[in-house]
């Protein structure tokens, strides 16, 4: 616990105010900020225009968005992490071999964090990269991560998550997540047919470290158009579960 006179608590607003900025939300006022940090509006106001002084953030007189500026925070954390480092050539070679665009993510609370990607085409309507987040419960990376953790962390996980649909095939009911996440642990590997965004399947597997233990998650994403749900297994899993094997002799954790 940090002592209370450690404690900043002017900087842990300003990161409540950057972190309610979102993929599904970029472009934000005052009123949403305070509502979804839990601020009041002047306190929220004087963050926002902070950031707004400092470069990492736009103000049109209205609405907020952030500056790639603020990538500057993450990125060279990111680029840090050995995993992102180990992971990223064998992403590119895979990427190449297969046609697609491939993703390297982590957990993190509700959340997968992408690590690496090596894109071939753009599948989705929002860009992902490094530190771009989406819901773990609707991705393929997010189930097989789920699907690492003892039952009842899981499920402790996609009870605490916003289960908000994000496409008419999302599924929102958490005995059905769960369903999925125990399909995963059984096969292996995951299977997302358009939950994320219509238009968009993939596959994941998990990635091992050289002690067993799962530390990230591998996926490819593809368009609706090119491969039925059930092809996805026989045109990718094989080089999917390649590159788990090798990356397995060498990532550490």
């Amino acid at each position: 616990m940090v002592n209370k006179t450690d404690f900043i608590a002017s900087l842990a607003k300003g990161l409540q105010v950057i972190e309610a900025f979102r993929a599904e939300h970029p472009r934000l006022a005052i009123a949403d900020v305070a509502e979804a940090t839990g601020l009041d509006r002047a306190t929220a106001r004087r963050c926002l225009l902070t950031l707004h002084e400092l470069g990492y953030a736009d103000y049109d007189g209205k609405f907020f968005t952030l500056t790639p500026r603020v990538l500057r925070l993450g990125m060279g954390t990111l680029a840090a992490l050995p995993l992102a480092q180990v992971v990223q050539p064998w992403l590119d070679q895979l990427s190449e071999r297969i046609g697609q665009s491939t993703s390297v993510a982590i957990l993190d609370e509700t959340e997968i964090v992408y690590l690496a990607r090596a894109a071939q085409r753009r599948v989705m309507s929002i860009g992902l990269m490094p530190g771009s987040r989406l819901p773990a419960h609707s991705t393929s990376l997010g189930r097989v991560l789920l699907a690492a953790l003892p039952e009842h962390e899981a499920r402790a996980i996609v009870e605490r998550s916003d289960l908000t649909p994000r496409t008419a095939l999302s599924l929102t009911h958490p005995d059905d997540i769960m369903d999925r996440i125990r399909l995963a642990r059984a096969d292996g590997h995951a299977l997302i047919d358009q939950e994320v965004e219509i238009g968009l399947r993939s596959i994941a597997v998990p990635l091992y470290s050289t002690s067993g233990r799962v530390v990230a998650a591998l996926n490819t994403g593809v368009a609706a158009v090119q491969a039925a749900p059930g092809e996805l297994e026989t045109l990718y899993l094989p080089a999917l579960l390649k590159v788990q094997d090798g990356l397995r002799r060498v990532l550490r954790g």
